[in-house]
């Protein structure tokens, strides 16, 4: 879709700001709908689908809290949780920006605007509605990448949200690429020329805990032979991501929330009071019902590092971004192990789809860069694409239950299939039927 093609409904209670989006938005879009009473919004949404929903926070003048808009974005989102919703504001508050986002808000401008701003605003929803979202760059050559639906709100999230000190917990399975999201949002801070410093927090001891994230003095402890900085103290300035938040014991939590309580740090063996300015983001792969447990996580911690959360999808339901991340992997190992550029043949492509990939991102790229290492010719066929017993286990354990006719048949050539990786004859021979008709019940099951 085209910003040309798209139609925008502006809602505000003054005649002069909806006069203003007409002159600025009716040359370049297709259709521009203004209401001054948000009343008549519930008409307005089951007459029309809009791509672009420009929200006004405050009705009353007397009242400024921006709760009116975050109601009528409820409600909006109740009717079409699919619409895209700008909120517009005079009261540039980044708690109601925070919260805003929160309820699914795509974006927030602040007024009186620039032009540009609005602009940019529609061509982002746009961008996201038709999954053209360029890849994320966050650091080296590292990506994010993605143009699913999925991962086009993530993105906006990360732009939004980077700039701010917003505290943010990042949710997803192993794999998903966590560790990545919080980079991405140090890079668009204020703070992106100060450290970013990661700690694996799941991994430290009781022992370790404190003295890696806060520090010691030299005669701390008998294996204290010099000072050491903690971590806190040495991401001052920029941000500290804590990796694997839900795994700590609440002792350590509780040690944790007060320093996030008071904003300072005292080392092991010293005195010293070290005031922080850091920004915060930490991540999980916890689930949220896990994290609601009051037995297993402190409450006042959680609202201490989950000012705003983003949650990553698992491959399995991304799974539009397979074959693009397939191909980014390709072409990096192509190049890492001095091939040339890997095409990705047809059978590749749909024994690729056929698997569920547990371990997410991460299992992909080990898959693609085993694939690249074995590949003989100039693409990748099914042949070179070999999962290993544990993922193949993972992956089928789903699907054993089912008596199926065609589940079974169907499971039954991919387990010959991975026996013999992938050589039809072979498989032919010892399913006991002809190579014609096994790549016909190939391509039957999409295999």
């Amino acid at each position: 879709m085209r910003v040309k093609d798209a139609t925008i409904l502006i809602i505000d209670d003054d005649k002069d700001v909806l006069t203003a989006f007409q002159l600025l938005l009716k040359p370049l879009v297709k259709e521009v709908i203004l209401e001054n009473n948000p009343n008549n919004i519930p008409n307005q949404l089951k007459e029309k689908a809009f791509d672009v929903i420009f929200l006004d926070m405050n009705f009353n003048a007397l009242v400024n809290t921006g709760n009116e808009g975050i109601f009528w974005l409820n409600k909006i989102k109740k009717m079409r949780p699919e619409a895209a919703v700008v909120l517009m504001t005079a009261y540039a508050d980044i708690d109601i920006a925070i919260k805003s986002l929160k309820e699914g808000a795509s974006d927030f401008i602040v007024k009186p605007w620039k032009n540009a701003k609005i602009l940019e605003a529609v061509e982002t929803v746009i961008k996201s509605k038709t999954k053209d979202k360029a890849p994320q760059t966050t650091t080296g050559d590292e990506f994010i990448i993605g143009e699913s639906a999925e991962m086009a709100d993530v993105f906006i999230k990360i732009k939004k949200l980077g700039p701010t000190d917003a505290n943010v917990l990042i949710l997803g399975e192993n794999g998903t690429g966590k560790d990545l999201v919080a980079r991405a949002l140090h890079d668009h801070s204020n703070r992106s020329q100060k450290p970013f410093i990661k700690v694996d927090v799941g991994a430290l001891t009781p022992s370790l805990f404190e003295s890696e994230l806060f520090g010691y003095k030299k005669g701390a402890f008998t294996d204290a032979r010099e000072d050491r900085e903690g971590r806190f103290v040495a991401a001052n300035g920029g941000t500290l991501f804590l990796d694997e938040i839900g795994n700590i014991t609440l002792e350590q939590q509780a040690r944790l929330l007060s320093v996030l309580q008071n904003r300072q740090v005292t080392p092991l063996g010293s005195n010293e009071v070290i005031d922080l300015d850091i920004r915060l983001i930490c991540a999980t792969n916890v689930a949220p019902d896990d994290l609601a447990d009051e037995g297993k996580f402190r409450k006042d911690l959680i609202y201490r590092i989950n000012t705003v959360d983003i949650s990553l999808p698992a491959l399995r339901n991304r799974k539009s971004d397979l074959v693009l991340l397939a191909k980014h992997f390709a072409a990096q190992y192509s190049d890492k192990y001095n091939k040339s550029n890997l095409e990705l043949e047809k059978d590749f492509i749909s024994k690729l789809k056929n698997h569920e990939f547990p371990g997410n991102v991460r299992e992909l790229q080990y898959v693609m860069e085993r694939a690249v290492i074995m590949a003989e010719g100039s693409s990748l066929t099914a042949e070179d694409l070999v999962f290993s017993s544990i993922e193949r286990s993972v992956t089928t354990s789903n699907e054993s239950d089912s008596l199926n006719l065609d589940d079974v048949e169907k499971n039954t050539i991919l387990k010959v299939l991975e026996k013999y990786k992938g050589n039809i004859s072979k498989s032919a021979k010892e399913l006991g039927i002809t190579r014609a008709a096994l790549y016909r019940r190939i391509e039957k099951y999409e295999i």
